[in-house]
């Protein structure tokens, strides 16, 4: 890509030293480089929320691709009441929630050869990073099988990426108090499968006395 050539007079905006709010004005506006930077901020914590919905990380880069592609396309389409970085997860997680729904859809129709290929799936080469949490990785996406759909996908946004009730809301198109409630009923069901699956890794606090309890 040529170089661009800029007068001293007219220096390009710092847009790393600029709020996300501007950032997105500039995108409206068509400005690149802000568009650039947005890719850059937001990318990876993108990347790794959805990664944790398709438990696929190549599927995941592929989403996020889309994501970015759309914001450019509909960036005049963008509501300044919404924050961009809602908005940036509201289409990357409900794009990623169409793709497990659709997979879950194909494995129901392959019956028992659907869940050989999920295996397949699983055993993708991970780079170094991925390696350092593989246990806790590992341990989540057995422990979270016990969960609905919508209380995965509110654990992982609101308890993991640590997202505000309001915002998550947003995302996932209900009430702050319903994503309260799934977020409640979330780290119930994992906090039981935590002790009955792995007691070493439970407080003992939490463990002594702590029965199953007979709610569901």
């Amino acid at each position: 890509m040529p170089f661009l050539v800029y007068s001293s007079r007219r220096q390009q905006p710092d847009w790393q030293s600029r709020s996300d709010r501007e950032l997105m004005a500039a995108v409206q506006q068509g400005d690149e480089p802000a568009f650039d930077e947005l890719i850059r901020r937001k990318a990876p914590p993108l990347l790794q929320a959805v990664a944790r919905i398709t438990r696929d990380r190549e599927e995941a880069r592929d989403i996020v691709q889309v994501v970015f592609l759309r914001v450019w396309e509909k960036r005049q389409q963008f509501d300044a009441r919404w924050s961009p970085n809602t908005w940036l997860y509201r289409i990357g997680v409900n794009l990623a929630i169409d793709l497990v729904r659709s997979r879950q859809h194909r494995e129901r129709a392959l019956g028992p050869l659907g869940a050989h290929l999920r295996a397949i799936r699983g055993g993708d080469s991970r780079s170094l990073a991925d390696l350092e949490h593989a246990q806790v990785a590992a341990i989540f996406e057995q422990l979270s099988d016990c969960l609905t759909d919508k209380q995965r996908w509110v654990f992982l946004l609101a308890g993991v990426e640590g997202m505000a009730s309001e915002e998550v809301g947003k995302i996932l198109g209900c009430r702050p108090s319903t994503v309260r409630n799934h977020l409640f009923a979330a780290r119930r069901r994992l906090r039981r499968e935590l002790m009955d699956r792995y007691p070493e890794y439970v407080p003992e606090r939490l463990g002594s006395g702590a029965g199953r309890g007979t709610e569901e």
